[in-house]
């Protein structure tokens, strides 16, 4: 692996970490009120960090030299995409109690894919 691509792969990662922490301060966020922009606004914010962790992460997956590793990955990355969607489902949908719900199973998956990068990176 060259210099070059070990750094982006590790930007990668520190970004993946970064972003969760991230998510993982929104709870509060969630706790919207009826104003149509606070609605906008948490949509777009995961739609970003959806968009950065989506990428990140298939670079990350696409480095993996073992297959199992790689499937791990894949599959742990897949149930979090899976969540994700539906919770900008739910703030589409403006249901906090789904939102509050569909949260708690992001963060949660969330979590599962940030402690699998831990042990290469």
């Amino acid at each position: 692996m060259d210099s070059d691509y070990g750094v982006e792969l590790k930007g990668s990662v520190c970004r993946i970490k970064n972003c969760a922490v991230e998510l993982f301060s929104m709870e509060e966020d969630l706790l919207i009120d009826d104003e149509e922009d606070s609605w906008d606004l948490v949509e777009r914010d995961l739609r970003l960090k959806a968009t950065f962790l989506y990428i990140d992460l298939s670079r990350v997956i696409s480095s993996c030299e073992s297959d199992e590793r790689k499937k791990t990955l894949t599959g742990l990355a897949n149930k979090f995409f899976y969540f994700m969607d539906e919770l900008d489902n739910a703030v589409k949908d403006r249901s906090v109690a789904l939102m509050q719900a569909c949260y708690g199973d992001t963060a949660h998956a969330l979590r599962e894919v940030v402690a699998a990068l831990v042990p290469s990176h």
